[in-house]
């Protein structure tokens, strides 16, 4: 999720844990713990598909997260008054900062590798998008009544209430997506394993699909609010014969274990590109690296470089128009 998102969360489970008198404190500690994982941003792999695949690794752990929690606490406990105070308390506070950041990014397409070292793949249950107003606002009005107004009798309940919306509009979006995978498994009677769903940006209510096939894939969109509306769906091609070329290249495969193998190659300017289809639209996908160069009608490796992301206002206007269709029906 976005900075703000991690910052307001792990500001908010931190402060509902501890006493009122240490509420504030709590909170300013929380968004700092909430941010910390995501500081493996600044760490230089060598290459754009390392830093790409890296990221959310190691720092997003529960492996490490958890010792690391309970190392922080006994560090606190012994110097820190507050947390002398009540220590149970404050090991709940900063045991939710540090690993609710992981378990909400896991939420997202992106990808989390919640059980680094292991070599499972990324986590992605891609329930919600990656910056949705709906779960941050109230996080971010508690934690803004804590840190403004901590003696009010009232902030508590705002705080508390903050991290119960967000938690209800969390567990709607498994249900959505629970919905959705349903009619996406009755429309295309594919395996599950073969579809990936999620969110369009900014809401809920409006899903893109994407189903492999042996050599193409699908992409499509479910409303919510038009549930009876059939899923159109626009074929395009995977290319497969492209990345069977490089498949032995550590990028092609380091990419293949990351997205699940939801990834699309073509040639670009003499040069193999493999996109993310995960995350974007067939016409723009946010992650497209240059793995390879064509050279005498063969591919020779290079050091992968990410291909700049252009943002597209028409991608929003399709989500808004989508979004409003029925009701303009009506």
């Amino acid at each position: 999720m976005d900075s703000l998102t991690q910052i307001v969360l792990g500001a908010s489970v931190a402060a509902v844990c501890v006493p009122q008198g240490a509420k504030r404190k709590a909170a300013i500690m929380g968004a700092a713990l909430g941010t910390l994982p995501d500081l493996d941003v600044f760490i230089d792999y060598g290459d754009a598909v390392t830093n790409f695949t890296y990221h959310r690794g190691f720092s997003h752990s529960l492996f490490i997260l958890i010792p690391v929690s309970l190392v922080l606490w006994t560090l606190l406990k012994r110097w820190y008054r507050p947390v002398q105070v009540a220590p149970y308390a404050w090991c709940a506070a900063i045991f939710l900062a540090l690993i609710t950041h992981p378990l909400l990014d896991a939420h997202t397409a992106y990808g989390t590798q919640l059980f680094w070292p292991l070599s499972f793949p990324p986590v992605s249950w891609s329930t919600i998008f990656i910056i949705d107003p709906l779960y941050t606002l109230p996080l971010l009005v508690g934690t803004l009544f804590m840190l403004i107004k901590p003696r009010a009798s009232i902030s508590p309940k705002v705080l508390a209430a903050g991290v119960v919306l967000s938690s209800v509009y969390l567990m709607w979006t498994w249900a959505a997506k629970f919905f959705v995978d349903q009619q996406v498994l009755v429309s295309t009677k594919q395996n599950q394993t073969q579809i990936f769903s999620t969110p369009t940006p900014f809401n809920s209510l409006l899903w893109r699909v994407v189903v492999l096939q042996d050599t193409h894939y699908l992409e499509g969109f479910y409303s919510l609010l038009d549930p009876d509306q059939a899923i159109e769906f626009n074929r395009f091609k995977l290319n497969n014969d492209l990345l069977n070329q490089a498949k032995d290249f550590n990028a092609v495969k380091r990419l293949a274990w990351f997205t699940h193998g939801f990834m699309q190659s073509e040639i670009i300017e003499g040069q193999l590109v493999v996109s993310d289809i995960r995350m974007g639209f067939s016409d723009n996908y946010v992650f497209n690296h240059a793995v390879a160069e064509l050279e005498v009608s063969q591919f020779s490796e290079i050091d992968s470089v990410l291909l700049p992301y252009q943002f597209k206002s028409q991608d929003l206007d399709f989500v808004w128009r989508t979004l409003t269709r029925k009701s303009k029906q009506n």
